[in-house]
């Protein structure tokens, strides 16, 4: 009999490691098939096996990739043939994003960009998805963390904002096309989250929010409790929370230009 898994990204901190704590100690309240192993991916093994080793509700098994290296990912993919589990949960978690014009950033900022949020989670569901099956009555499911910034270009962010536009739609489709294979992909997109985000995007120089979305940070975990509980219930995409929504609503029926106009003022 093949152990049952789930495999999540970017767990060594933020949304990611939320994800791996609660579905460490769930007892019934998101999956009824219980996981035998979780397998968590980052790039820093420290990280990693602190985690390993304070979780105590499931086995932790670390996996040390850089997913903007394509060797990262082929280091998982052979793990899996290798082991040939049983997945049931795929969390695609690792993001990154440089805030900033384009014009001062790097081309390895702009390239791992799009590696981590575009290529390196389309690779990870194409390299996943042969292993999942839905198991006693429950469907297996993938979760992409998207973001409410695809829903609109973002001047002095532009390539994340791009990059998760793509999270979005490419999480749509592949909702159509893995449907009749028993898995189910939901799309997640939050707004600001209390992780060590901002402080990463900014290079060092905030920690926190500043500007007007300080006012619509949430919380990490509240954050992957509703989503989880989205999955589950089969839902394709879940915007998140109430403000973000209006912002999503206000993407479709306010012209892109006022938009663009107002963003450029508070570059």
């Amino acid at each position: 009999m093949h152990k049952r898994i789930a495999i999540i990204t970017g767990s060594s901190s933020g949304i990611g490691r939320s994800f791996l704590e609660l579905l460490a100690n769930n007892a019934g309240e998101y999956f009824k098939t219980p996981f035998d192993e979780i397998w968590a991916i980052a790039r820093r093994a420290d990280v990693l096996n602190e985690i390993a080793a304070s979780v105590t509700g499931i086995k932790v098994v670390p996996i040390v990739a850089d997913l903007a290296e394509s060797n990262g990912i082929k280091s998982i993919e052979d793990r899996l043939n290798e082991e040939a589990p049983e997945v049931g949960l795929l969390v695609n978690s690792a993001g990154m994003g440089i805030k900033g014009p384009v014009m001062d950033k790097s081309a390895k900022a702009l390239d791992d960009t799009i590696a981590v949020n575009c290529s390196a989670l389309s690779q990870m569901i194409r390299i996943t998805a042969p292993f999942m099956k839905p198991a006693a009555n429950e469907r297996a499911k993938i979760i992409n963390i998207g973001s409410s910034a695809g829903f609109l270009p973002q001047p002095g962010f532009a390539s994340y904002a791009a990059s998760k536009a793509y999270v979005i739609s490419f999480s749509r489709a592949m909702s159509a096309e893995l449907k009749a294979s028993g898995i189910d992909v939901t799309v997640v997109c939050p707004g600001p989250v209390a992780t060590d985000f901002q402080r990463r995007a900014t290079e060092g120089k905030q920690a926190d929010f500043t500007d007007w979305r300080k006012n619509f940070v949430i919380d990490p975990v509240k954050l992957t409790r509703v989503s989880l509980k989205a999955s589950v219930k089969g839902r394709k995409i879940l915007v998140y929370p109430f403000s973000q929504k209006l912002l999503h609503l206000a993407s479709k029926i306010i012209p892109t230009s006022w938009i663009l106009a107002f963003e450029g003022k508070n570059l």
